[in-house]
């Protein structure tokens, strides 16, 4: 995910320190809530995904318990709204189905999400119209590098995430309780006039992890389109197939942080599983949205050669040899602060192992490489779009086509 300032886009307004250990230690006193994902509902996803996916190791258990009542929700100026995709339960408790954790939530009780809550046997999505970040970037920083070059991206993101990266850069906004942090009053309607005002040609669900706000995005998405807006989605992947589908029918393009192709890394790094995000990722692909990958390369954690070599091969088989893939420098954050910076030697081996695999758009983000940024055309050779950070200095793409042959570049050029 894109790094978001410390200052400027800082958006959780942390409680005191006391008042934080307090409840953290009468979240530990209480009932807690078991979240797993079926081990056989695994198993078929994998076959799914291909005979070279990495096998599971079981079902996954996450616990948590984030217990909060109806007052707070509405002493802390967050949503009652109704979420979607869920079932009641008849001991009062309800099956969130939104994501592969399936979290069964018993009453004032919440998901490890943090911000789906059930409350009165409905589960309620409490950080619907809360944005804790909105801003304009650049939509090369998500990064989308064939999607609209130069275009402006209003960006947004509330509270929470799904999963547990243990590296994430904006934890301080995905960790987040949403009680604790400071967020807008911004129902979709306000968001897209903002952002039709403020020149965007892209609406970016982005920072943390939109799945967990899916009923907001949506919303707004839905509105964005009528508006003639795109729609990106910049996410983890851990979504169900049936939210997911319904969510393609409002979006242009998508960047996946596919953070490793090893089930040890993503249930140790991400504490979560490896393949629903594979599964998302074909998902993507058949219902026609554009798909960017992105491959975060920690030393020591997912950066084996070997394994980047069969990542790269499914990507090439199963998404298309054309799919951009960006490998980003890591840089020590969260709880993986003592980590060293991923060496500039590791990047471009990784780039030549991913184009000897037949990809044609190999990236090098968080760090100044030359031609790291580059987009070369895959028919005659030529640079067609030579990037510098986050500026489009060249650009030799008309109406989706090399400027030098002719030849056609994937892509959402206009």
């Amino acid at each position: 995910m894109d790094e978001v300032g410390r200052e400027e886009e800082r958006a959780a307004d942390a409680a005191p320190e006391t008042a934080r250990r307090g409840r953290r230690a009468d979240a530990v006193l209480a009932v807690f809530v078991a979240v797993a994902v079926a081990a056989a509902g695994l198993a078929a996803t994998v076959e799914l995904a291909g005979r070279s996916a990495p096998a599971v190791e079981g079902p996954l258990v996450r616990e948590a318990s984030f217990p909060i009542t109806k007052q707070e929700i509405l002493d802390a100026g967050l949503s009652l709204k109704e979420a979607r995709y869920w079932e009641p339960r008849p001991d009062g408790s309800v099956q969130c189905k939104l994501c592969p954790f399936t979290c069964t939530i018993p009453e004032g009780e919440r998901g490890v999400c943090k911000v789906r809550a059930n409350i009165g046997g409905k589960l309620r999505a409490l950080t619907y119209g809360k944005p804790v970040a909105v801003h304009v970037d650049p939509i090369e920083k998500k990064p989308l590098f064939h999607v609209l070059p130069r275009a402006r991206a209003f960006s947004l993101a509330t509270a929470g995430c799904n999963l547990g990266c243990v590296f994430c850069q904006n934890w301080e906004i995905s960790q987040a309780f949403p009680e604790e942090a400071r967020h807008l009053d911004a129902p979709p309607a306000r968001i897209v006039d903002a952002a039709v005002e403020s020149g965007c040609e892209v609406i970016a669900y982005t920072y943390t992890e939109p799945t967990i706000f899916f009923e907001y995005m949506m919303d707004t998405a839905k509105r964005a389109k009528k508006r003639g807006l795109k729609n990106v989605w910049i996410t983890c992947g851990y979504i169900n197939p049936e939210p997911l589908r319904e969510l393609c029918t409002v979006l242009d393009a998508a960047n996946v942080d596919l953070k490793g192709y090893d089930e040890g890394f993503y249930r140790t790094y991400c504490k979560a599983t490896l393949p629903p995000v594979l599964k998302t990722l074909e998902i993507l692909e058949a219902e026609g949205v554009f798909v960017e990958v992105t491959n975060l390369l920690i030393p020591g954690a997912n950066d084996d050669p070997q394994t980047i070599r069969r990542m790269c091969s499914w990507i090439r088989r199963r998404l298309g040899a054309e799919t951009p893939l960006h490998f980003s420098r890591f840089h020590g954050a969260y709880q993986l602060e003592d980590r060293p910076r991923t060496p500039a030697a590791t990047l471009r081996k990784a780039r030549d192992i991913a184009r000897a695999e037949g990809l044609q758009h190999v990236y090098l983000g968080n760090i100044f490489l030359e031609d790291g940024e580059t987009t070369f055309c895959p028919h005659c050779g030529k640079r067609v779009v030579e990037r510098r950070g986050f500026v489009v200095e060249t650009l030799m793409i008309a109406h989706g086509r090399c400027a030098f042959c002719g030849g056609k570049i994937e892509g959402v050029w206009e």
